[in-house]
């Protein structure tokens, strides 16, 4: 008996309850929809995977299970490692002309950040509202609404700096709403706009030169640096890759960025993330509550987009198509392929990839400069 005992105590299923066998089938769920309906997989897999192996307790594989692989994976998260390295291969992918040539799209990415600020204040006044919470200090509720950036690298730094304590439910909510682009949107792009408005054609984007493009990651960077220091993190790296990008020279340097170290970098980040997802941090009110006010922001922030868009529709005599306005969100590049993907259900002429990568990549320094106000002014 002694034996049997110690060969069945081996098997984790017995240090699971109820609590961890509904996260082991939410892990399932993320991971059909990224599997079977090809919900952003590169994002969706690890995370759905992380979630999967650290709700079986004894196999010592979630990101709190010191010494154990993932909890090492996680440092580069809690030391605020990976999401720099974020920025520099998205900035490696990034072409800025878009935004250069049109420079009233960093509007739509500036109504965008609707969504943070809301967020933000309802965090805030919910702590005072519901006793059950307890209170939500103003570091608190900037961290949470920065979940409304859509950008993951981003909330987790803010959250690094200004609530430790909440890093590993923001950063679960962040990127799990990163990759549900494809479902969250949608709805909320058909509701705001007319059959007219998404079907306008927009005018192919201007030419813009290397020259212009080298001069802006330059001159955004010093400008960040000396006004806005703390968010300086982010966006020089981001600006580094760019200017990988853009020199022409460094093409070994780009590929890697693009392509080996940004998936890498995916893997650990999706897999350490979802490991965050223990039943014991999920299912409790708290956690519940910010994950609601991630979807809060996430969609306030699609809104706020959307209505500057379609002013801009309005200012321009039609010009411009309102459906660029849910790139008003930094979730770098999926927001902008649902842009075109919606503008050519409605109209096969439509071509609005490039034209959405303007208020996308608008957002992307937006939401850094906004983070970095707010390490300013609420950072200890």
């Amino acid at each position: 008996m002694t034996s049997w005992e110690s060969l069945f105590s081996g098997f984790s299923i017995m240090g699971m309850g109820i609590p961890e066998i509904i996260m082991v089938l939410i892990a399932l769920l993320l991971a059909y929809l990224a599997i079977e309906k090809e919900y952003e997989p590169l994002l969706l897999l690890p995370i759905a995977f992380g979630m999967l192996i650290a709700n079986v307790p004894l196999g010592g594989l979630s990101s709190y299970d010191e010494g154990g692989l993932i909890y090492y994976w996680y440092k580069g998260i809690a030391l605020g490692i990976y999401p720099p390295m974020v920025f520099l291969c998205i900035g490696a992918m990034t072409d800025f002309g878009p935004l250069i040539a049109s420079p009233k799209s960093a509007l739509i990415g500036l109504g965008g950040q609707l969504g943070i600020l809301v967020a933000g204040a309802a965090a805030y006044l919910l702590g005072k509202i519901i006793p059950g919470i307890g209170p939500i200090t103003l570091q608190q509720a900037a961290a949470i609404g920065m979940i409304g950036s859509a950008d993951g690298p981003t909330s987790i730094y803010t959250a690094s700096r200004l609530a430790p304590n909440l890093l590993p439910v923001i950063t679960i909510a962040a990127y799990s709403y990163m990759a549900l682009v494809p479902l969250i949107q949608p709805p909320i792009m058909r509701a705001l706009t007319t059959e007219k408005e998404r079907a306008v054609v927009m005018e192919p984007p201007k030419r813009v030169t290397r020259g212009q493009k080298i001069a802006f990651a330059l001159f955004v960077t010093l400008g960040t640096l000396v006004f806005v220091p703390e968010a300086g993190t982010l966006v020089s790296m981001l600006m580094l890759g760019n200017l990988i990008k853009e020199s022409g020279v460094t093409d070994r340097f780009t590929r890697t960025l693009q392509n080996d170290l940004l998936n890498v970098l995916t893997i650990l980040v999706g897999v350490s993330v979802g490991a965050t997802a223990t039943a014991e941090r999920v299912l409790n009110l708290n956690t519940i509550i910010i994950i609601i006010l991630g979807l809060v922001a996430f969609s306030f922030g699609t809104i706020g987009g959307i209505l500057i868009a379609k002013l801009l529709n309005v200012i321009t005599g039609g010009k411009v198509n309102p459906l660029i306005g849910n790139s008003g969100v930094s979730a770098v590049p999926m927001v902008a392929r649902l842009s075109q993907k919606l503008g050519q259900e409605y109209n096969p002429r439509n071509h609005l990839l490039m034209h959405a990568m303007g208020p996308v990549v608008a957002s992307n320094i937006g939401s850094a400069l906004l983070a970095g106000l707010f390490i300013s002014y609420f950072g200890y």
